[in-house]
């Protein structure tokens, strides 16, 4: 008989989560507003991975948007028109994305419609971008005669190239899910009814894996960006030297030599 594993959810103000076969799915839940980000919306962002962080069922965590319009269109303007000297130097949402990036487990955006500004910042903050056929992206700050400052600057030029990032953010033009594809800024597109299933697919097959190595993997590769490739191999040498002493090494061995499904327990 096939079970069925149960699923948990936790409603929050601004967004849902459920955990169900060690993948716990984040959705932004502000319709209304195209799921726009204010600050609840980062109080409660951060409080879900917190949860995350600390719950051994959680392996994967997929982030999306409710409905079919928009994955996060952008930032709240309604509060953006109050910010103030202070509250870039706070730096917040940047902060937040920042926690977003480092997060210790595999991340995936299912970018399910407009992911702009914010929005489109959030999804880079992930390791993994997955695009409906819908989707649209975009950093149109400088219509506002603003920065995208919550790593847009950034993230964009390392994802999809200097000269690209600037063209984009300068004009601030959207472009479609095959355009983003084409240049680098997400990993696959597919048609929106198969958006959430194919998140759901990628982050099984990673959860397949030993999570140990998931987790060190993650850590080195986002490590190895910030640094000299001589430091990188480094920082990859000593996480293969810890991966080595571990019980699951010996269980992946073991499980392929005998032609078996490994049974992973993180020790």
């Amino acid at each position: 008989m096939t079970t069925v594993a149960p699923v948990t959810r936790v409603d929050f103000e601004t967004l849902t989560t459920e955990v169900s076969d060690g993948i716990a799915t984040l959705t932004i839940n502000r319709p209304e507003v195209r799921n726009a980000v204010n600050r609840q919306v980062q109080l409660d962002i951060r409080a879900a991975l917190d949860a995350f962080r600390i719950d051994d069922d959680v392996q994967v965590v997929i982030v999306t948007g409710a409905g079919e319009k928009a994955f996060v269109a952008g930032a709240d303007i309604s509060q953006v028109r109050g910010y103030t000297l202070h509250t870039a130097l706070a730096s917040d949402l940047q902060r937040l994305y920042d926690d977003v990036e480092a997060f210790e487990k595999p991340t995936i955006a299912a970018v399910n419609g407009f992911a702009l500004g914010g929005g489109c910042e959030l999804a880079m903050a992930c390791d993994i971008r997955i695009a409906a056929d819908t989707a649209r992206f975009g950093l149109p700050e400088t219509n506002l005669s603003v920065l995208p400052a919550a790593g847009g600057t950034q993230r964009l030029a390392r994802l999809v190239g200097t000269g690209r990032a600037i063209e984009l953010i300068l004009t601030g033009r959207l472009i479609t899910a095959d355009e983003a594809h084409r240049i680098g800024l997400v990993t696959s597109v597919v048609p929106g009814v198969e958006l959430l299933a194919t998140a759901r697919e990628v982050a099984g097959q990673i959860t397949a894996k030993g999570p140990l190595a998931i987790r060190l993997a993650k850590l080195v590769i986002r490590s190895g960006m910030d640094a000299d490739q001589r430091t990188g191999l480094v920082v990859e040498r000593l996480a293969q030297a810890l991966l080595y002493t571990t019980e699951d090494k010996n269980e992946g061995t073991e499980a392929f030599l005998n032609k078996r499904p490994a049974r992973f327990t993180g020790r």
